[in-house]
């Protein structure tokens, strides 16, 4: 609805030949002042030299005498705000909706034909995911059940860095000499497999594809329950397959290249990053860089239009450069950067070491055992990726209100008891007279919370704040609470009210249910 209401708006300023370059329309912070609501008269005020209050009124009344029935009404308010109020017939009808759809409910076709490469967690095979791997993980997750739901072709991918010094540090680590920089119970359990090995390089290989194999893709689909589309080797996808040297080639075919002191080396200053950039250094290696660039060249060839990269706040200086070689490169679409920063656990207020594999390092797999996946999950989900968080273990752990993901998943299963009771009721589940008796102000309050599911799921996938999705599922909750407090749901006296009320609560099982699945968190039937 926010869509249509912003069409009525441009179209009653086109009407005036007035000019704006954005519509805005969101949602009142306080509900008596409407379901949405817009300062568009305020902007254009200033621009036109006149009063609000009198520019408001005028786009009013040209809106009112366009609007569709699912208006009830348009009001005016101090300053110069213009609300709008949905109809209880559009409300009311929402229930059917939902209904109908049950999980589609929500989904769109904007990204229809659109191919996505939305690459996540990637970490070095040179050890256990950490937290910060473990909350990029979830939050690319999500993203990409996002992106699925708009309709957008979406590829989850791993790139794996098999190529290089990381694995000649995994492999002084294993054999314990002079130049070790890993340790843990791992590199133990690899010291027994290949210590009799003596090339360095040979054991790094091995190691690593252990360390991938064995840890890193089992923490991810057992423990995790993330699903990779893709797998991308560093060394056999890239450099192997030609396609680090086929980059390098199209760079110098661009004159985009040079030699500075024995090196050969990329004008990513060009396109923005602050400084050139080494592809080959003076000894004929090829740097990281090199390789970054043969994978920025196979997304390109695998026709993907828009590229996200989550990556872990250590990366941030990686950015620029990144963005200059796909610019280098030629890629035309969409390039974003998630950068997910470091997560802080607590206990009885205090920082806590929870690790019994090495120093202060914490798993992932450490913290899903600990308080399970469902609370990790949404308890990561809840912060803005690029904010620092507190994971409170206690709060995790805790069966009550106070822990949201418990409040969240007992709002569904009490749905799912209503129900259970109701199955006996001779109900026709999408009966509209029936739905027209859904008037009492929670009702409706309910209903305006289902309303708004699509709009984020929408919002989502353009501005990736993830952390919307738990936050809408524990204000549906609570709008849920706050209904069942005030509505009698089961009701024999009133068989149709019944009627109409159980339909209600199962649009609210139904999207709520949905929002969980993106978030990647069971709904329970009981609790």
């Amino acid at each position: 609805m926010k869509q249509e209401i912003q069409k009525l708006i441009e179209k009653a300023i086109k009407d005036f030949s007035y000019e704006i370059e954005e519509v805005e329309v969101d949602y009142p912070k306080v509900e008596t002042f409407g379901d949405y609501t817009t300062n568009v008269a305020m902007v254009l005020a200033q621009t036109l030299k006149k009063n609000p209050m009198e520019v408001a009124e005028s786009i009013k009344s040209k809106v009112e005498s366009i609007k569709q029935n699912e208006i009830e009404k348009v009001e005016v308010v101090k300053p110069g705000y213009i609300n709008f109020y949905l109809s209880k017939e559009y409300l009311q009808d929402k229930v059917r909706e939902i209904n109908e759809k049950e999980n589609k409910f929500g989904e769109s076709e904007i990204g229809k034909g659109k191919k996505v490469n939305n690459e996540f967690i990637s970490a070095n095979p040179t050890g256990p995911l950490h937290l910060g791997n473990g909350r990029g993980g979830f939050f690319g997750d999500v993203i990409g059940k996002v992106l699925e739901k708009n309709g957008y072709e979406n590829v989850n991918e791993y790139y794996v860095n098999d190529a290089g010094e990381q694995l000649l540090k995994l492999g002084h680590s294993v054999l314990k000499d002079e130049e070790a920089a890993y340790s843990g119970e791992y590199i133990d359990q690899l010291n027994e497999k290949f210590s009799k090995i003596k090339d360095i390089k040979e054991i790094g290989e091995k190691s690593a594809q252990v360390v991938l194999d064995e840890i890193i893709k089992k923490t991810v689909k057992e423990k995790m329950e993330i699903n990779f589309d893709s797998w991308i080797s560093e060394k056999k996808d890239l450099v192997d397959s030609g396609y680090v040297e086929k980059a390098i080639e199209k760079l110098k075919n661009k004159k985009l290249t040079y030699q500075k002191d024995g090196a050969m080396w990329l004008k990513t200053s060009k396109f923005g990053d602050d400084k050139d950039r080494v592809l080959i250094k003076k000894d004929g290696q090829k740097t990281y860089f090199a390789s970054d660039c043969g994978y920025i060249l196979n997304k390109i060839d695998r026709k993907f239009e828009k590229i996200i990269e989550v990556w872990g706040a250590d990366h941030h200086g990686y950015i620029s450069r990144f963005r200059a070689a796909a610019e280098a490169l030629g890629f035309k679409g969409e390039l974003k950067f998630i950068i997910v920063q470091l997560v802080r656990l607590v206990k009885n207020g205090k920082e806590a070491k929870m690790s019994k594999r090495a120093g202060n390092v914490v798993y992932i797999d450490e913290l899903i055992e600990e308080v399970g996946l469902d609370a990790v999950r949404f308890f990561f989900l809840m912060y803005d990726a690029n904010t620092h968080m507190t994971f409170d273990l206690d709060l995790a752990k805790e069966r009550s209100e106070k822990n949201p993901v418990f409040y969240v998943q007992y709002a569904h299963a009490r749905i799912c008891s209503i129900l259970e009771k109701a199955k006996d009721f001779d109900l026709d589940s999408n009966k509209k007279e029936n739905l027209i008796l859904l008037t009492h102000e929670k009702e409706l309050s309910l209903i305006r919370e289902l309303d708004k599911f699509p709009q984020i799921i929408e919002d989502v996938s353009k501005s990736y704040e993830v952390h919307k999705l738990p936050y809408y599922a524990i204000k549906l909750a609570d709008k849920f609470h706050s209904f069942y407090n005030d509505c009698k749901v089961l009701d024999d006296e009133n068989p149709e009210l019944t009627g109409a009320r159980l339909n209600l609560i199962n649009a609210v099982r139904i999207v709520l249910r949905e929002t969980l699945r993106l978030v990647g968190v069971e709904a329970p039937n009981k609790m």
